[in-house]
């Protein structure tokens, strides 16, 4: 088995909900899932751009002290998976791992409430410059605004293994094949004018992403849903008998 791909099994939970971007919003997530909606019981799956390498490592620790016992008392977890705006590094190394709160790393399996769940993290930040300039700045090295390897990763071994062990019904990835929402790149034309390899790059996330549809398709993964963020809207289709769900910034999804 790839030491990329681990898996995670959440064998109390009793729902399965799906939340876009939170961009950081750690205590509104836990608020809105705890309290808000009063869900119990519930495994939340967080679709990237989490927000985690913005500050110091003990800051996420922080967040998990305060908001722990909010899912201890309800029975909730939380798993997180890769956006372009967090540190990869906190998914492959796992350093916030914690039973009811942790980052997933990419090409990992989660199962739950009769569902075996395919994560996959990464996309392209279209502000890279100014974040790029951001993090010309003075600041914590322990912190960054930026990271190199956001792009998604075809690994294909890790696919091969995942086809091989596992029947996936449920994908869930921070951005989306070409044939999603959003297509336009209406969003992207002002950022381009001053990133000359944007539009480029762009359409090679969405081809990785193309490619792992295709390896899947292929290998016959009986997959139903499709979830995403990235985009920040909402929108869903059944395409290829898959029900794709683009989620908006801490919109959730129950995946039923």
């Amino acid at each position: 088995m790839s030491n990329k791909m681990r898996t995670f099994n959440y064998t109390d939970a009793k729902c399965i909900v799906i939340c876009g971007d939170i961009h950081g919003d750690f205590e509104e997530m836990v608020f809105k899932l705890c309290v808000q909606y009063g869900m119990t019981d519930t495994l939340l799956i967080v679709a990237g751009d989490c927000g985690f390498g913005f500050e110091k490592p003990g800051y996420y620790e922080q967040i998990f002290s305060k908001v722990s016992r909010r899912l201890t008392k309800a029975n909730n977890w939380i798993a997180m998976i890769r956006g372009n705006h967090d540190d990869p590094t906190y998914f492959q190394e796992q350093r916030i791992n914690h039973e009811r709160f942790r980052c997933v790393p990419d090409y990992s399996i989660v199962t739950a409430c009769g569902h075996t769940i395919l994560c996959i993290g990464g996309a392209i930040s279209i502000d890279r410059t100014y974040r790029l300039a951001a993090d010309s700045r003075p600041h914590s090295a322990q912190t960054a605004y930026y990271w190199a390897d956001e792009m998604p990763r075809f690994d294909e071994k890790a696919l091969a293994e995942i086809n091989a062990k596992y029947k996936i019904d449920t994908v869930i990835t921070h951005t989306a094949p070409s044939f999603c929402e959003l297509i336009t790149k209406d969003g992207l034309m002002g950022w381009a004018t001053r990133d000359a390899t944007l539009l480029e790059d762009c359409e090679r996330e969405r081809a990785i992403l193309d490619q792992i549809f295709g390896s899947l398709l292929e290998a016959g993964q009986p997959i139903t849903h499709w979830y995403y963020g990235h985009f920040h809207q909402s929108w869903s289709a059944t395409i290829n008998g898959i029900l794709f769900s683009m989620l908006d910034i801490m919109e959730f999804k129950e995946l039923r």
